[in-house]
């Protein structure tokens, strides 16, 4: 080990690559016992720019380390809006009075989200679906952080493990919220570099549809009893779409439905505009795409031109329409329900997973019930076939 080694040592290479990945100018760095600043900083003469050291006066040590990531933040947000100045530092490195703590926890705050959209926006692969980063933003991201700063404000806490402690702690346990939350604050927090909890992702948990939803899954018969009460037929087409290919409610408006009357396989292409981009989707249940008179296609008239609209808007509007006519479960629920039918016909993890647009560890986490008792099933099986075989002459 290094003479000068210290435990903090690793704890700050990961917070500095953090720092760095956020595209922040400043890095902590260990002097001895105590914490400093180094980056690109205003020379005081005003000539420009050059990496210097701002020393914090701060102990070596996993408090001082906190305070340290605090300081950082406050000071690549004035960096950023063109406000630091060094008369604001004593020279043991300690601010001066700025107003309030809360008022600098609440602009720390502000700055750090506005480097987090700026990421967001400029991500190569999001760049290339404009419509569904519009609507990832807006429907998976931002309203978990408009719950942080309304705690933030409430609290007057500064942006740190604690006020992300409290803002994931605010969503039920085991709920598609909390989860949601959970991978926006990590983002978060790998960009400013806060620690998080080793047992973060257990505690922002899944979706937990096996604990409180699956009891409520419309059966086949009530799907079928559903769509026949649908009166208007563009509507009751995009139910019975649907129910027969699981699609999410805005797919129904982006997916390619020309394989339906072409008469090959009846698969429906999910379009890359669409949440998770490109898929395709076979119908569980086959028979359904005669009975629903799918290969007519009647699309409702909703307006699909992503300048205007957002997938989540297209959604909003599968939603208003089940209510008004009085389906009885959500849309999602479909989606669930093809799902769970794809598991009891025996259809591999690894394909349903894909045909949904999502990841195999989701499908699992989402419908662990299910798949448990499949494949508790099927074991029983081999086994009683064995047993069978072995007791047969």
């Amino acid at each position: 080990m290094p003479v000068d080694s210290h435990p903090l040592d690793l704890r700050l290479q990961i917070l500095n690559q953090g720092f760095s990945a956020g595209g922040l100018p400043l890095r902590i760095e260990r002097r001895g016992q105590r914490l400093g600043l180094r980056g690109r900083l205003p020379q005081q003469n005003g000539s420009g720019l050059r990496v210097q050291r701002l020393s914090l006066g701060l102990k070596a040590d996993g408090t001082g380390l906190e305070a340290a990531v605090q300081q950082l933040q406050v000071i690549c947000g004035d960096l950023a809006s063109g406000r630091f100045s060094w008369s604001q530092w004593r020279s043991q490195g300690q601010p001066l009075n700025r107003g309030t703590a809360g008022k600098g926890s609440a602009e720390v705050l502000k700055n750090a989200l506005q480097r987090l959209k700026t990421t967001f926006d400029q991500d190569p692969v999001r760049l290339r679906n404009p419509g569904g980063q519009r609507s990832t933003w807006s429907g998976a991201y931002w309203p978990y952080l408009c719950r942080l700063v309304q705690l933030q404000e409430q609290s007057q806490a500064h942006l740190g493990q604690d006020l992300l402690l409290q803002t994931l702690e605010s969503y039920g346990l085991a709920s598609r919220s909390r989860q949601q939350c959970g991978t926006v604050l990590a983002a978060l927090a790998r960009q400013e570099g806060i620690p998080l909890p080793e047992d973060w992702s257990q505690r922002a948990g899944g979706y937990g549809l096996h604990r409180a939803g699956h009891r409520h899954l419309p059966t086949d018969q009530e799907i079928i009893s559903a769509w026949q009460r649908i009166p208007n037929p563009a509507w009751r087409w995009a139910f019975g779409v649907m129910a027969t290919y699981g699609l999410r409610n805005h797919e129904v408006f982006f997916s390619d439905y020309s394989a339906l009357h072409s008469g090959g396989a009846p698969v429906v292409r999910v379009l890359a505009t669409s949440k998770t981009g490109e898929h395709q989707v076979w119908p569980f249940l086959p028979e359904w795409v005669e009975h629903f008179s799918l290969a007519d296609v009647r699309q409702p008239p909703v307006t699909t031109d992503l300048s205007l609209v957002t997938l989540q808007q297209v959604g909003r509007r599968v939603m208003e329409q089940f209510r008004r006519y009085k389906v009885g479960f959500s849309p999602y629920h479909l989606r669930h329900a093809w799902a769970v039918r794809t598991i009891h016909l025996g259809l591999p993890d690894s394909v349903a997973a894909p045909m949904m647009g999502h990841s195999v560890g989701i499908h699992t986490r989402t419908y662990h019930h299910w798949i448990t008792h499949r494949d508790q099933q099927q074991a029983v099986d081999m086994a009683m076939a064995r047993r069978h075989a072995i007791a047969s002459p």
